[in-house]
């Protein structure tokens, strides 16, 4: 009988079982680190990108201790509270943990806005061991007397510095002050700016830092492309682009919410299907595609930045920035939706002239030149005719990344 490598970290059997269920053999770094200092009681501050299992890493150790103790929560109670940025990222933790979870005995509840509360409220009545909520809605809750954070033993933040960039600080600050001052935290980020410093400083106690970041900012796995092109022919490109089949699972990722919506109604017109996720989209909206898109019955989805940490799809193929993102920490978040769980994958950024600016400082974030496939401007300044897009596209062909392997990794 083959020993999994999870059991040396002082799991339990009902957690290794469920892990061998969903076929996961090896522990990430995170998870190799940060696992045994949770089930010991620690405080964590885990330093990490997005993609290397911090769910798992503190997921598994979580349901392990609620279930050793073997409490109940009063009415509206909760005995540990997970703070998340995103409503997306929010029901990932969610389902993740209810997988993980599944022979613990343990309810979990989620809580975000965008939808009635009603079923919220109802979910919370008797108490729950695991809330997982964002920030906005869990204090609407609290305020109402729905929700009860005075018996809370446990508290995690996940992506501190999206809860800060997303302007939550306050509202996390606001939470931590009403909770129990003997309690295990736990705070995971991708970046350490000043303001989520203090606030882990506020948090933990005599905390064990665990930073797995790479010493590159984007995983080497990625094979990032580059296409310099007009802003007016960047339907052109795409569309062809999307007609190769090799793009088999692909988010397009905009600045805004109407650049968003543009770019599906001009594929719709070419024909070609797209499911868009964004803020002004109600919540019901959110969940049915990324369903569509999780499920394999939408091939491409077009998001804003409020999906790029926020999205654990397997098997994505490729990422394509229709526009490059005026903050250049936000490329690597997009990026990092592909290439995960040890497969490979492609990122493919269209480059405006008005948008070079941008590009210098990705490249000078990442610490590399990111490779030029086409440069149909640059074509047309030499006086030359520019080259058909399709043609770029066939001069080096998007090869589809592996879609995973037998060694599949938790998230």
């Amino acid at each position: 009988m083959t020993i999994s490598p999870f059991s040396a970290l002082g799991l339990a059997e009902p957690l290794l079982r469920a892990l061998a269920g969903e076929n996961y053999t090896q522990p990430t770094p995170i998870q190799a680190q940060t696992i045994p200092l949770i089930l010991q009681g620690r405080d964590v501050l885990g330093i990490a990108q997005t993609g290397t299992g911090k769910t798992a890493a503190f997921g598994l150790p979580l349901l392990q201790r609620l279930a050793q103790e073997r409490k109940r929560p009063g009415p509206a109670g909760v005995r540990a509270l997970i703070l998340s940025p995103t409503r997306e990222l929010a029901l990932q933790i969610h389902q993740s943990l209810k997988t993980y979870g599944r022979h613990c005995g343990l309810n979990m509840a989620v809580i975000l806005g965008g939808v009635g509360q009603g079923a919220q409220v109802a979910a919370m009545r008797q108490g729950v061991d695991i809330l997982v909520a964002t920030p906005g809605r869990l204090l609407d809750l609290v305020t109402q007397r729905h929700v009860r954070l005075d018996q809370v033993s446990h508290l995690i933040v996940d992506e501190a510095d999206r809860m800060l960039d997303m302007g939550f600080i306050r509202d996390v600050r606001r939470i931590v002050a009403a909770l129990p001052k003997a309690r295990q935290s736990l705070l995971f980020s991708a970046t350490m700016p000043d303001d989520v410093v203090h606030l882990a400083h506020e948090m933990l106690k005599q905390p064990v830092r665990v930073d797995v970041a790479p010493p590159t900012m984007t995983a080497d796995r990625i094979e990032q492309r580059v296409f310099h092109v007009a802003a007016q022919d960047k339907r052109r490109l795409l569309v062809d682009l999307l007609h190769d089949p090799a793009l088999a699972r692909v988010i397009v990722f905009t600045r805004t919410k109407h650049g968003a919506n543009k770019v599906v109604e001009n594929l719709e017109k070419a024909g070609i299907a797209a499911e868009a996720i964004h803020g002004n989209k109600s919540q019901n909206a959110r969940v049915r595609a990324m369903d569509n898109f999780r499920e394999g019955r939408a091939r491409l989805l077009v998001a804003t930045d409020i999906a790029a940490r926020g999205i654990d799809v397997d098997g994505i193929t490729h990422v394509v920035n229709y526009e490059l993102p005026n903050v250049p920490e936000s490329y690597v978040h997009r990026i990092g939706r592909t290439a995960r769980a040890g497969a490979e994958g492609i990122a493919i950024s269209f480059c405006a002239p008005e948008e070079q600016a941008y590009l210098r400082d990705i490249e000078k974030l990442v610490k590399r030149k990111i490779t030029v496939v086409g440069e149909e401007p640059a074509a047309a300044a030499r006086g030359k005719a520019p080259t058909p897009i399709r043609d770029y596209a066939k001069k080096r062909p998007f090869h589809r990344g592996r879609r995973g392997n037998n060694n599949r990794r938790a998230a």
